[in-house]
């Protein structure tokens, strides 16, 4: 049983305000929604809290169409000068998904600093110790406080040599013996998998090794329900501070609440540093702040099946709605028992970003188009080295089969200096169209860019250009039909998206089922997509292979081009990752019907051929 025999404080940062929106929103949540219980959890006492970098970097401008920049000064504003202010970021990839070189990582390292950040911590989900090396120099030379993290997470294999207690602390040690400059070290599981024995043996040997001024941190999730248990079995290994968040986004995918940690402390000799009588009236403005947000039950419920495929909370939920908008919804548990395949195969890097979304894209191809038969490139350049060294070596085979695939060779060298040019290109591409060329407008369009991807449809850029969606979870508001005319018989109410259905037709002997996608009209008619192709005039459709909604991010083919069947025609973005549409029948070209950037789902045709 944890006891200490003096009082002991724990120091906390409360993540409701970056992991707690990241974990249960995506992190799609606008600051005016947010604010006022931060400034109420300022005026509290609080005097730590995480505002800033992961997801939520880019979620504000992606789909709130607000700029992180500008969201950062005013969250520091309502904390005042002397609150520390922390942004989560990822080794060579910073706060994009893809790897950067050094000098955008200066950049970065820069704006936040400018922007209100005191705190840095900084992770590798290989836990690659070069990359961490390298990493730091920027965060530690733009006067930030610089917190190390060793990344963990439970394996859904039996391995005794990696994401061990023992392989944790000599991650750590390792930096020591680099001369590594650090100001902290934080054990951190996005997941929530690690279990409790692994978190008291990894903080017990890390504070045998760290200098005593270097405090000890510990994160991690309630995914599986065991976060409470965890951060008392690294407490009682010498933990020094802790993650904790407050409800509503508390516990299921994100943090435990304060009070939980509050209680499980009681009679123990250790508190937290937070008076959490305070936290109720946080906890009230969260919800009247949040009130027109729908919370997915996926993000708030705890489940236990994580162990085996560890995802951090703040992917489940968003993959989920994805897969639930492409139509595919029904596929979720295959993906799922595909992970321990793909975690083996990869080399067993920490399942958080990017590495979370790399294993559930290759998984999610290994269902959909047969194991193997189709790498994902954040996968494959995974395996094939471009993000540094995975903690054990990858398959050989998927090795091979990611190099012919992606044409690239596998690589040893450093990511920083292998990574594309991300600020050249962006502004160039601010300057192409008229916009202003800030340094903030220049990352803000680097740290978008998807390789590729059209940089007019790069989100940075629809930003600037007033041209972005607003995409966030509000809840769905029935809206009255219309007044009928006196005497007028009654008309069903129209749904409110497509309808997926089925039919049975039956032709003598034979009996064909099909499924059908209805799509409602807007008040141009057409469910706001051009309309499908006509099924006479000796004309196909090509389709989106999904039967949900997609962008349209390429169309490679022009009207009156001959195609061939098979042929790549055009190709959709779902799941955060692009998907080839090919030609159902050979022909020529005759119409394009959708113009990219558009959604397109099943029964609206992308473009047609004249057979």
């Amino acid at each position: 049983m944890i006891l200490s025999s003096e009082p002991r404080k724990i120091r906390v940062m409360i993540t409701a305000f970056r992991d707690g929106l990241q974990s249960s929103f995506g992190g799609k949540v606008r600051l005016e929604a947010i604010l006022p219980a931060m400034e109420a959890a300022s005026r509290a006492g609080i005097r730590h809290f995480e505002f800033g970098g992961g997801a939520r970097y880019q979620a504000p401008y992606f789909y709130g169409q607000e700029d992180p920049f500008a969201c950062m000064d005013a969250m520091r504003e309502a904390v005042g000068p002397d609150a520390d202010l922390q942004i989560l970021t990822r080794s060579v990839s910073g706060v994009t998904l893809t790897t950067q070189r050094r000098a955008a990582l200066d950049l970065q390292a820069k704006l936040m600093h400018r922007h209100g950040t005191t705190w840095d911590r900084n992770f590798d989900y290989m836990n690659d110790v070069d990359n961490l090396v390298r990493t730091s120099e920027p965060i530690v030379a733009s006067g930030m406080h610089h917190q190390v993290c060793v990344a963990m997470m439970g394996l859904p294999f039996e391995d005794p040599t990696v994401h061990t207690a023992e392989f944790y602390v000599d991650v750590v040690r390792k930096l020591l013996d680099r001369g590594l400059h650090f100001d902290s070290v934080c054990m951190k599981d996005a997941s929530g998998t690690t279990d409790p024995r692994t978190c008291y043996e990894t903080a017990k040997g890390l504070k045998k090794i760290l200098p005593p001024e270097v405090p000890l941190w510990q994160h991690t999730h309630d995914t599986a329900s065991l976060a409470v248990a965890c951060y008392l079995a690294g407490i009682e290994g010498g933990v020094d501070g802790i993650d904790l968040s407050v409800r509503p986004m508390a516990s299921g995918t994100v943090q435990p609440d304060v009070r939980s940690m509050w209680h499980a402390l009681r009679g123990t000799g250790y508190s937290l540093d937070v008076d959490q009588t305070h936290v109720q009236d946080v906890e009230n403005l969260l919800l009247e702040g949040l009130k027109d947000y729908e919370f997915n039950p996926i993000t708030t419920t705890p489940d236990a099946r994580v162990v085996n495929f560890p995802m951090p909370g703040g992917a489940i939920g968003p993959n989920v709605q994805m897969m639930k908008e492409a139509g595919i919804l029904s596929k979720y548990s295959a993906v799922l028992a595909e992970f321990p395949v793909v975690v083996r195969a990869g080399g067993a890097w920490t399942s958080v970003t990017p590495g979370s979304q790399q294993y559930w894209l290759q998984a999610f191809n290994n269902v959909l188009h047969g194991r193997w038969e189709k790498i994902s490139a954040g996968y494959g350049m995974a395996v094939l080295g471009y993000f540094g060294r995975p903690p054990l070596a990858p398959d050989p085979e998927v090795v091979r089969i990611a190099s012919e695939q992606l044409e690239k060779p596998p690589f040893q060298g450093d990511p920083l200096e292998a990574a594309p040019d991300s600020l050249g290109p962006a502004r160039e591409a601010l300057e192409e169209r008229g916009l202003p060329v800030t340094e903030e407008n220049v990352f803000l369009v680097a740290a978008a860019i998807v390789p590729g991807k059209s940089l007019d449809l790069n989100e940075g850029i629809r930003f600037l250009s007033g041209k972005g969606k607003l995409s966030l979870p509000f809840k769905k508001k029935a809206e009255p039909a219309p007044a009928a005319a006196p005497g007028a018989a009654s008309s069903p109410a129209l749904p409110a998206g497509p309808v997926i259905t089925e039919c049975t037709v039956v032709e003598g002997k034979t009996t064909r089922r099909f499924q059908v996608t209805i799509a409602p009209p807007t008040a141009s008619g057409s469910g706001g997509l051009p309309p499908a192709a006509p099924a006479d005039e000796g004309r196909t459709a090509v389709f989106s292979p999904f039967e949900g909604k997609a962008q349209l991010v390429e169309i490679r083919v022009e009207v009156g081009d001959a195609v061939r069947e098979g042929q790549v025609v055009a190709a959709v973005e779902a799941m955060k990752a692009k998907h080839d549409v090919r030609a159902p029948c050979s022909g020529r070209v005759a119409t394009i019907d959708a113009e990219i950037g558009a959604d397109v789902m099943a029964g609206r045709s992308i473009l047609t051929i004249a057979s």
